[in-house]
Parts: C-alpha cells; sequence; structure tokens
C-alpha cells in the first residue's frame, strides 16, 4: 500500500477521487454522531472497506481506474440490480430515464408454495423465458420479477423487480405482551433449559388466564455447537433454522415408538438431575449438558421410521428448503468431523459447491439426513406454539427475534460465501457510552452482491421465519439502512458506515410480513440516523420505546409525559440488555456493576443519579396518579406497587404494544445480559428467579400472586381489543 493510504495517514480531509469512489459503493467518508458534530473516517478504513467489497483503492492510481470504471458501468447500465415498486405508486424513476424506445419484458414470480420456495432456485429455473411485454404503467402482482430492458442501442439490462404492498400489516387493537427468554423459562418438564413445550405451555396460559396478546422471545436461530458453546442468542450459526435444543423431546411422535426403553429412561433421570441442578440447587443453565443428553436421545427418537403421513411431510419440507436445508446440514455433518470452524476445514471442503464437498455430503448422507430432519421438528413444535398462542386468543401470538447477523465460523457463514464481506464484521461506532465502540464479531452481507441475486438470502430467511411467526423483532433495525464495518485487526474506532439499499429491505420485509400476516417491530434504541425512523413507521414497521430512555432530550430532558410517546411502537420499561425493573428502582444495578468493577465513577455518584432517575419518574407517575399508594420512603420501598405504577403508565400512553418484562413479575433482580462483560458474569446462563434469587419454575410463575396482580394492571379495557 502507497504512503499515502498508510495507517499513519491523518483522517480523510481531501482525496476527492477517494470520496466519490467510495460514496459510489455506499461506503462512508464521515459520519455524524451528534447533531452538529461531524467525524473523518481515516482514509486507511475507507481503503480497507473498499477492498472488502472487491475494489481496489490501495494506491491513487488504482483509485482513479477503479472510478473510472465505476462510472463507466454506472452511466451504461440500463437497470440498477433492484428496483422496487409500492403498490399505488408511481413506476420506478429508473425505468422514466430509459433511451426512448426500450422495450421491457417482466417475467412473473411464480407464488411460493407454502411461502418457502427458494427465491434463488425459482429464478434459476425459470432463466431461459424473458417473461411478457410491459408498458411500465401497468400493475402486477406483489412478487419480485425479472424485468428485462431491450434499448434499440442493442444493450441489455436485467433487474430484480420487488412489487410490494404499501405498508406492512398492523396489530388489531391495542394488547399487551410477555418478553421473556426462552431458555430461562424452565419448567418441571423441561431438561435444563426453557424448551418449545414450556413456550407453548406460557403462551395458552397468558393467552386465556391473562388476557395477554403475544409472548416475544429471544432468537432461537442454531447456534454453533462447541465446548463450551457461545451462549449468546445473538451470534448464531445460522439465522434461517431453529436450533433442536429447544425440542420438547417428549413431544416428538416418534417418542412413544424407542425401542430402547431403559436406555431413554436413563437419559430422562439425568435430565431430571440437571433441572433440579437449576431450579433446586441454584446452578446456572448449562446449554451444553442439555445438549449433550438432547442429542442422544434424539439419535435414539430418529432411528425410529417415520409413518408414510410424516414421511411426506418431512419430505415436503425438505424439498420446500431445498439447497439452503442441504447446505446447513451438511455444515453440521461436516463439523462433527472436522469441527465447527470451517476455516480450518480441508481446503476443498470450505467450498459449499466444490466436488469434494458433493463426496463428503454422500459420504456423510445418514448424518446430513439426522441434521436435516432435526430443523424439521424444531419447525414444526415452533408452529405449535403459535398454534397453542392463538386458540389461547393471542391476536398476535408468538414474537420471534431475528438477530443482526451471524457467527464467522457457522453454517451460513460457510453456505454463503458469496454474499458475505471477507475480512470485516459488524459493530458500532464510538458514543457516549462506550468510547471505544464496538465490534461485535459478525460478518456483514456486501450490498453489492445482495442487490445482484434480488437479496434472496435476507428474503428467504424471512420467509423461514414467517412460517411460525405471529411478529418478528427485527435487532438492530437500523441495519436494514447501513451497518458500521470494522476491517480486520483494527479497532471498532477505524470503522466506517457501510449503506444498503434500505428501499428494497424494506419492500421484501413488507411483502414476506405481508403474505404472513405478522407484525414487524424494529428495535431502534440508541444512535439513529435522522429519517430513519421516519421512513420505518411510513412503512408500518414498529419501533421500541424503553421507559428509562423516553425524556425530553430536545428540551428539558425530564420524563417523557405519556401524551408524547409514538403509538406505533412497542412500549417496555425494560429489555434482555437492562437491569429488571425492581433492580433499577432499588439501586441493586449499580451495586452489580460496582462488585464487578464496571462503574466509570465512583459507587457514590453512580447511587445518586440512579436514585434521582428512578425518583424522578416515580414523582412524575404519582402527579398523573398512577401509584395507589406512594411510599413514603425513597424509590423502592415499595418495588411491588411501583412496578404496577410504571405499567400503568405505560397505558397511559398511545402504544399499541405494551411489553411486560416476564422476570419484573416475580421481582428478579438480575440482567440477562450486562454489556461489557463476558466471563465476569453468567450472561445468557440465569433461570427466572425471585427477589431473594430463587429459581421460580412455570409451574409456580403462572401460580403467582404477584405477576397475577401485575398482569390484572394488563388486562384491563386499555391494552386489549378482541
Amino acid at each position: 500500500m502507497a504512503a499515502a493510504y498508510d495507517d499513519a495517514e491523518p483522517p480523510l480531509t481531501a482525496g476527492p477521487e477517494l470520496i466519490r469512489l467510495a460514496e459510489s459503493h455506499g461506503v462512508a467518508t464521515s459520519y455524524s454522531p451528534a447533531p452538529g458534530r461531524t467525524v473523518e473516517v481515516p482514509a486507511s478504513a475507507v481503503v480497507a472497506v473498499l477492498a472488502a467489497l472487491g475494489v481496489d483503492a490501495g494506491t491513487p492510481d488504482a483509485v482513479r481506474a477503479a472510478l473510472a470504471e465505476r462510472e463507466r458501468e454506472l452511466r451504461e447500465r440500463l437497470l440498477p440490480p433492484t428496483l422496487v415498486r409500492w403498490a399505488g405508486a408511481e413506476p420506478p424513476a429508473a425505468l422514466a430515464a430509459l433511451p426512448v424506445g426500450t422495450r421491457l419484458l417482466v417475467r412473473i414470480e411464480e407464488a411460493p408454495r407454502e411461502g418457502l420456495a427458494d427465491s434463488r432456485a425459482s429464478q434459476d429455473s425459470q432463466e431461459e423465458d424473458e417473461g411478457q411485454e410491459w408498458d411500465g404503467a401497468a400493475g402486477l402482482p406483489l412478487g419480485v420479477h425479472r424485468l428485462t430492458a431491450l434499448a434499440p442501442d442493442g444493450r441489455t439490462g436485467h433487474a430484480h423487480l420487488v412489487v410490494a404492498p404499501d405498508r406492512l400489516p398492523a396489530p388489531t387493537g391495542r394488547s399487551y405482551g410477555l418478553l421473556v427468554q426462552l431458555y430461562s423459562l424452565l419448567s418441571r418438564r423441561s431438561w435444563g433449559m426453557g424448551d418449545l413445550g414450556d413456550l407453548a405451555e406460557l403462551a395458552g396460559w397468558a393467552g386465556r388466564t391473562g388476557g395477554a396478546g403475544f409472548v416475544q422471545v429471544n432468537p432461537l436461530h442454531a447456534a454453533v455447537p462447541g465446548a463450551p458453546t457461545d451462549p449468546s442468542p445473538y451470534r448464531p450459526s445460522s439465522r434461517r433454522f431453529p436450533d433442536p435444543v429447544h425440542l420438547r423431546i417428549e413431544e416428538i411422535p416418534e417418542y412413544g415408538y424407542v425401542e430402547d426403553r431403559e436406555r431413554l429412561h436413563a437419559l430422562l433421570e439425568k435430565a431430571a438431575r440437571l433441572r433440579s441442578a437449576v431450579l433446586d440447587k441454584g446452578a446456572l443453565i448449562d446449554r451444553d449438558a442439555v445438549w449433550e443428553l438432547k442429542r442422544e436421545a434424539l439419535e435414539l427418537v430418529l432411528a425410529v421410521p417415520l409413518g408414510p403421513g410424516r414421511q411426506a411431510a418431512y419430505d415436503a419440507f425438505r424439498a420446500a428448503h431445498g439447497q439452503a436445508l442441504d447446505d446447513h446440514a451438511t455444515w453440521y455433518a461436516l463439523a462433527e468431523v472436522h469441527g465447527t470452524d470451517w476455516h480450518g476445514w480441508p481446503d476443498a471442503l470450505r467450498d459449499p459447491r466444490s466436488a469434494a464437498t458433493a463426496r463428503a455430503r454422500t459420504a456423510l448422507a445418514d448424518r446430513v439426513a439426522f441434521h436435516a430432519r432435526l430443523a424439521w421438528l424444531t419447525d414444526g413444535q415452533l408452529r405449535a406454539a403459535q398454534r397453542a398462542a392463538r386458540e389461547a386468543g393471542m391476536p398476535i401470538g408468538i414474537v420471534h427475534d431475528l438477530a443482526v447477523g451471524v457467527h464467522p465460523q457457522g453454517a451460513d457463514a460457510w453456505a454463503q460465501q458469496d454474499v458475505f464481506a471477507a475480512g470485516t464484521s459488524v459493530g458500532a461506532p464510538p458514543d457516549a457510552f462506550n468510547a471505544r465502540g464496538q465490534d461485535w464479531g459478525l460478518p456483514p452481507w456486501r450490498p453489492d452482491r445482495l442487490a445482484a441475486c434480488g437479496h434472496a438470502p435476507y428474503r428467504d430467511l424471512l420467509r423461514a421465519l414467517f412460517r411460525y411467526a405471529g411478529a418478528l423483532r427485527i435487532d438492530h433495525v437500523m441495519g436494514l439502512f447501513r451497518l458500521w464495518w470494522v476491517p480486520q485487526g483494527r479497532p471498532p474506532t477505524e470503522g466506517t458506515y457501510v449503506r444498503y439499499d434500505a428501499e428494497a429491505m424494506l419492500a421484501l420485509l413488507a411483502l414476506e410480513a405481508g403474505r404472513a400476516g405478522a407484525v414487524v417491530i424494529g428495535e431502534d434504541l440508541g444512535t439513529v440516523e435522522p429519517g430513519v425512523r421516519e421512513k420505518l413507521q411510513r412503512r408500518g414497521v414498529f419501533g421500541t420505546s424503553v421507559l428509562w430512555f423516553e425524556r425530553d432530550w430536545e428540551g428539558d430532558g425530564h420524563p417523557l409525559p405519556p401524551d408524547r410517546w409514538r403509538a406505533d411502537c412497542l412500549a417496555t420499561a425494560t429489555t434482555h440488555d437492562l437491569p429488571p425493573t425492581a433492580a433499577r428502582l432499588t439501586g441493586d444495578h449499580v451495586e452489580l456493576r460496582d462488585r464487578l468493577g464496571l462503574l466509570t465513577r465512583s459507587a457514590a455518584e453512580e447511587h445518586a443519579e440512579a436514585t434521582a432517575d428512578a425518583a424522578e419518574w416515580l414523582a412524575l407517575l404519582g402527579s398523573l396518579g398512577l401509584l395507589d399508594s406512594p411510599a413514603a420512603g425513597p424509590p423502592g420501598s415499595d418495588e411491588e406497587e411501583e412496578i404496577r405504577a410504571v405499567h400503568r403508565f405505560l397505558l397511559r400512553t398511545p402504544a399499541r404494544l405494551i411489553g411486560v418484562w416476564l422476570p419484573d413479575g416475580v421481582g428478579d433482580r438480575r440482567p440477562q445480559n450486562l454489556p461489557g462483560t463476558w466471563d465476569q458474569y453468567p450472561n445468557w446462563r440465569l433461570p427466572i428467579a425471585d427477589r431473594q434469587g430463587r429459581p421460580v419454575p412455570l409451574e409456580e410463575l403462572t401460580a403467582s400472586r404477584r405477576l397475577r396482580r401485575l398482569l390484572e394492571v394488563l388486562r384491563g379495557p386499555g391494552p386489549t381489543a378482541r
């Protein structure tokens, strides 16, 4: 790399050619972390990110050559890779810019069977057919169609034309729901962590007894197996397929026909001991131990032949998911032999399309079938949980969580190498909460490769999730617009934003959510680019509003009155990354961070600020008459009543969805995840517990007088409309 672009270079303030090249590829050369403040991106970071997009900008000559090529490409192409037409709107502007006399041909997408046919496969199978004449103005059915432009000068252009409904589905009326990390919801029937049987039980109880409209869970994506497995549900191996660790083994139909009952009984006894260790002895949830038992049991269960009806259903599932399922199952079969980091596999096996991989898939056919069947079984229990929720009267049902990315060593990163950017990871720039920025270690999708294939991997992912989701929460929904890319080997401060085709991403989201009749909730907390929330709201994507963050930041900084909250949002008191409400009221969250050495100021200062914050909110609740019996002492003196008052406040807002953090119902003090910690705190491994830290199984939870009193507040005439 020339000296002009080495790591010692000061932040980029000139270089118009590099700036133009970067902008033409959606790579930012500066960003604004706050109004009135602009930060220049180091030239070395821009060059590294461009390299991840396949653009050589390592020298001034390379920059000039790449810029000339890019500008020629943009000048000569007839159509961009992807176009969007919203229902009822004018045709895309790019069509009006075509040369006079250009013919348009459109190949109409076939309606997907079960909403799941692989979009790439359907496109490939019809590549020979250019389609029918189109005048560019007539209406087209919803879908992703193949558009061809034939110019008079002989040029030909192709584009994926996304025809999407104007808005996403909206919830019916107003409802409240429970927010829970599924692994933490143990019952006396689960095997050491919460499972899909527990989820169905909770949904049935909450819908019928509590009048709840939904249950929101953490991502249930397939994990990277290991010893130990990464416990975070936000670093999965695959986002398209669920994790079989969540299966309720006894509810698999073939379970009753296992021949080796003695071995199965021994596994059940081990599972009982594992469950008792968590619920009765205070042990942490051990996901790996749970999976080891379930895997052994599943080997027995899957040895039972499927009946003809079940076999037909399984065959249909495999056909519907096609190559994606084969790749997923093949990765897990290969991982059993070569380890879970595919970068260390034999060279030929690192390529999912190599002849060696095809031979390995054949040689490991039994193991590939085993993992494919696990995906089918888990999908079936997920759909059963959603049915249970809807049958209990829930208008939405189960809200699933879509993680922002995948583990670099996992199945998706291996199978989709063509659309992931090598040598980079997703994170966040420095902000008021983290001066060093963040590197989440998740490889980003390349926006150019996504556009070229009509965003097929993204669309296929949405289709798979909407099979069993009444609603979908999208973690870091701002990532539909741009993501902070961190070049490998560099700190997060030396990253930059890369822009995505948000119009296409939103259109596909509207298309697939509309077909499923599902609501979408965007996690839009933290720093959000101006205009993003408005664009999301325009298309019907709900936001997320957390009580403690809702202040008049542009005015006096006081708590935001309920009538000034937005309506199209999920309003909550807390989340999995924040202290439970009881800890916030009592200051226990400060004591926890102090014990772990995470405070940046003295404990006295932190306590004083936390107490003042809670007191200010309680004063507002009192002034609104939401506290039945205001406590005379400091915040937390009557935490049960104060927590109920917090939720009465949420009912006063216009928010159409209200979320209750389930551990708040029994006084749990411990956050499920404490950002900034790794081995200092048991993130993602805690069962729901009461105020003393005693684990509370599902059977006791649903009988809790404290929880029932809280839900009585929420099930009144305000939050539900059915």
